[in-house]
């Protein structure tokens, strides 16, 4: 596969509940509101027309609001709901045409799954909770043991591979529940809302594993998420989802910098801008009176994490990538971006 190709390229999935389904995409009942739609035919359109492309490598999120199709989304890309109509590739082969055969293969060795429900077995110790996958493989127990290990400690288990699932808490289950999904080696995560039934503080903890994880595997993952916060921490992009469709998708800086209409502008309203946008995204051409010689800043720095230091220069800061001025900041653009008025 050329590097450059998509990973996940999904092309105008549909998913319609009710009869004669395939009927309404079709039809001006496509075009009905859900509430409409339920009362006219008794269908709901739970994902509507949605295209994308996932590099390898990214995380890609997906969120929105409770019943805004982004769980059905990620089940039907897994075929755990058969979509309605559309395309999905995976790595180049198309998901929607593979035969029950290939899809169980690729279950057990292409893509994984984590839920918000952990599913350990509670009868089985963590080591064997974590190569159950690969037993069904029919890998001998030696190998997917020390496979399980390897992954154990990868997600910080240590010393805990002969635990069972009862002894531990919620935080260490969900490790359980990553590093299973981990063991097979899989081209793609996907991830359910892994971590909403999880306290605050185990709950960070968890993205920052997440993070660690894909800077250390390069995986593949998409991330279902109703928390900006978490979408905005983990996501290199994002897309916003609305009764079924999607919104906007982008990096979290041009969906708080740019929203594409109100409801993405309510969706990230609270969420500080000078946390995620860069200097890249609000420097502006140096003009004849600016002074030029002021301190140089990168571009991919935060404005939260350049504030200080350009409130102290008391004058222009010049933002170059490498030897090229890309522009100048001044503490009129920071304190306008911190005060939400940019």
């Amino acid at each position: 596969m050329d590097e450059l190709a998509p990973m996940i390229s999904v092309r105008n999935l549909w998913k319609v509940f009710g009869a004669n389904a395939d009927k309404v995409i079709d039809s001006p009942l496509s075009n009905l509101s859900r509430t409409e739609l339920r009362a006219e035919s008794g269908n709901t359109i739970a994902v509507r027309d949605v295209s994308f492309d996932v590099a390898p490598g990214e995380v890609f999120v997906v969120m929105g609001l409770s019943g805004s199709g982004k769980s059905t989304l990620v089940r039907c890309m897994t075929r755990l709901i058969e979509p309605t109509r559309g395309e999905l590739n995976l790595a180049g082969e198309d998901i929607l045409k593979v035969d029950a055969k290939r899809l169980r293969e690729l279950r057990r060795s292409s893509f994984s799954m984590v839920f918000q429900h952990f599913g350990l077995l509670p009868h089985r110790k963590v080591i064997d909770n974590i190569a159950y996958s690969l037993e069904i493989n029919g890998m001998e127990k030696d190998k997917r043991h020390a496979r399980a290990n390897e992954v154990i400690e990868l997600v910080g288990l240590h010393g805990y591979g002969n635990a069972y699932p009862d002894q531990l808490s919620g935080g260490m289950q969900q490790r359980v529940g990553l590093a299973r999904a981990l063991a097979v080696d899989p081209k793609v995560l996907f991830l359910d809302e892994p971590f909403s039934a999880l306290d605050p503080l185990i709950r960070r903890d968890m993205q920052t594993e997440v993070i660690r994880l894909h800077h250390e595997l390069g995986k593949t993952m998409v991330f279902i998420t109703h928390d900006l916060a978490e979408a905005v921490k983990l996501g290199d992009r994002i897309a916003i989802m609305r009764d079924g469709a999607i919104v906007q998708i982008g990096t979290p800086e041009q969906l708080v910098a740019t929203p594409a209409d109100d409801y993405v502008a309510n969706f990230v309203r609270d969420f500080p801008k000078s946390h995620v946008m860069t200097l890249r995204w609000i420097a502006r051409p140096a003009q004849p009176e600016d002074d030029l010689t002021g301190p140089i800043l990168e571009p991919s720095i935060s404005v939260k994490d350049a504030a200080r230091r350009v409130l102290e220069a008391g004058r222009a800061v010049r933002i170059m990538d490498a030897d090229h001025l890309l522009g100048v900041i001044t503490a009129a653009d920071i304190l306008a971006v911190i005060a939400g008025n940019d």
